[in-house]
């Protein structure tokens, strides 16, 4: 008995180890029969390539596409494209089972043939004035409007100015200055210097105009502080113009929304017996307005439509948390063609804006690529109408698919960088959100560096799709390369096509060029996919910082 309990002694452990090494080698290859999972995301980052951005971008600028102008042939041509892709990739539809979200608009044309009668000044369509209206009406009248200053045409009780304190404006033609006060008070305490508020846009001035019961508004344009050329305006506001469709028919706007050149300007502040540079001085140092003693008319005469256009959304399912999105934006639409120009008529937009569009389809390839399927859904909004007004961007922002309490952030692609490499990253709008931790995390992968977009003056945070969302509460993030060129070479590529590119902005000539560099673009896709993929992979909420204006709501 005692040497059977010692031999049992001896054996247990043994058995039991053996036993134990037979479990654990029976559970390592039922592991190794398994398929193992790499997460191939620096692999995939590799693969986006300038040369797939290549094709897309002279696909979509090509003349076939005819400018790509809502509600035409070139805007089915465009939807055609992009469902066609994205299927391919594999993605779901955003909406329900379609990959389109109906936007409906007014289209308005106001017949160039109309003169502004100011004063003694009769000004002519596209040279010295620009005037249309929002009202859905066939014919809209201003006769004998008494002309007031009202300086910058702002209201803004957080930086204590109003410059339509006691003022009563019904009825009334409002001349504004475009920009806000800080532009050219840059030292002084309000406002935010040469870095544009929201108060500086056109789209506010007529909108405070209207609140204000204005008859009419009138912005004078100056090149510098409007950051664009006449050009641009008379381009821009000229043809068909849209806004979304309205249960009032747009009867709280002002009647006649118009801009005037600065040389037409001045000779009205001169018949008014005014100096407009002196004038312009006191609306810079405080709040300020001015009876002109002058009376304003101009008719508009309206063609007008209902139309449908149509916001493009896919999407990628998260594996975990599918209902928390992050939102990539680009615009698909530009101006058209103009069939009364001789010669070249179509304006193909390949900067503005067939290269951000591109660079959501290279994107979404990408993710569609991944081996491992992040917790979170991304989806790709590309939408319509952004040059009459951010119209899709808005219409969504307002009718979301997908809620905006699981909407975890938005990143931006408008306009992207055909100059080259850039050793820095410029951040539209720098300081509003922690979204900026994430896009420093992936410029320091490329060896860049952050630093505050190049002319803040401009407004541009205000003048691109992710504004939609930045002003429902949404952290939005709208961030493209530099001005530091990466090599000497690159710098004299940028010096020489800068000029082009800058000039061509809303022009015909936005063409796509085979001498384009496109690894800039290739760059900001690549950081702007890992800010996309890092967000998507984790549980975090990106906050507004405190500074910002605009907050979850």
């Amino acid at each position: 008995m005692k040497t059977c309990h010692k031999l049992l002694a001896l054996c247990l452990p043994f058995t039991l180890a053996l036993s134990a090494c037979q479990n654990k080698t029976v559970e390592t290859t039922a592991a190794d029969t398994m398929p193992v999972v790499v997460d191939n995301f620096i692999d995939v980052y590799e693969t986006i390539s300038t040369d797939e951005l290549k094709t897309h971008i002279k696909i979509l600028a090509s003349d076939e596409f005819e400018g790509r102008l809502p509600t035409t042939i070139g805007e089915k041509k465009t939807l055609d494209y992009l469902v066609n892709a994205f299927k391919k990739m594999g993605y779901a539809p955003g909406n329900g089972d379609s990959y389109l979200q109906p936007v409906e608009l007014i289209e308005m044309t106001a017949d160039p043939d109309m003169t502004m009668t100011i004063g003694e000044n009769n000004f002519v369509y596209k040279e010295g004035m620009m005037a249309s209206t929002q009202r859905e009406q066939a014919k809209v009248e201003l006769k004998n409007s008494e002309l007031v200053f009202v300086g910058y045409g702002v209201n803004a009780p957080e930086y204590e100015w109003n410059d339509y304190q006691g003022l009563d404006v019904k009825g009334k033609t409002v001349v504004i200055l475009v920009n806000d006060p800080g532009f050219e008070n840059p030292q002084g305490d309000k406002f935010q210097g040469k870095t544009m508020t929201y108060y500086g846009r056109w789209t506010y001035k007529y909108e405070e105009a209207s609140r204000q019961g204005a008859a009419a508004a009138i912005i004078v344009h100056e090149t510098k502080p409007a950051s664009y050329g006449w050009s641009v305006v008379a381009n821009s506001w000229s043809g068909p113009q849209y806004g979304l469709v309205s249960e009032n028919g747009n009867a709280d706007r002002v009647s006649v929304e118009g801009w005037l050149t600065t040389e037409a300007a001045q000779k009205v502040f001169a018949d008014a017996g005014l100096n407009f540079a002196e004038e312009k001085a006191k609306a810079i140092a405080a709040p300020y307005n001015k009876s002109m003693g002058l009376e304003a008319s101009v008719t508009v005469n309206n063609s007008f439509k209902k139309s449908t256009s149509y916001n493009f959304i896919a999407t990628f399912p998260g594996s975990e948390t599918p209902d928390e999105h992050v939102i990539y934006t680009a615009h698909w639409d530009h101006l058209g063609k103009d069939e009364s120009k001789d010669g070249d008529q179509i304006y193909n937009g390949a900067h503005d804006n067939a290269t951000g569009t591109a660079a959501t389809i290279v994107m979404a390839k990408a993710y569609s690529e991944l081996t491992v399927t992040p917790k979170r859904s991304t989806t790709f909004l590309i939408v319509t109408a952004e040059e009459q007004g951010l119209l899709g961007s808005k219409y969504y922002s307002e009718h979301p698919i997908i809620p905006l309490a699981k909407t975890v952030a938005n990143i931006n692609m408008d306009a992207m960088n055909v100059l080259g490499k850039t050793k820095d990253v410029a951040v539209v709008g720098m300081g509003k959100s922690e979204l900026e931790n994430y896009l420093e995390k992936a410029v320091k992968r490329q060896g860049r560096h952050l630093v505050q977009e190049g002319r803040p003056e401009a407004g541009y945070y205000y003048r691109s799709d992710h504004f939609s969302f930045a002003k429902q509460g949404v952290p939005a993030l709208y961030a493209e390369g530099g001005e530091e060129p990466i090599d000497e070479a690159t710098a004299a590529y940028r010096k020489r096509t800068n000029v082009i590119v800058t000039g061509c902005y809303h022009q015909v000539c936005d063409k796509y060029r085979e001498n384009w560099d496109l690894s800039g673009i290739q760059q900001d896709t690549q950081m702007l996919f890992e800010v996309g993929y890092d967000l998507v992979s984790s549980d975090d909420w990106p906050k507004w910082n405190a500074s910002s204006e605009f907050q979850r709501k």
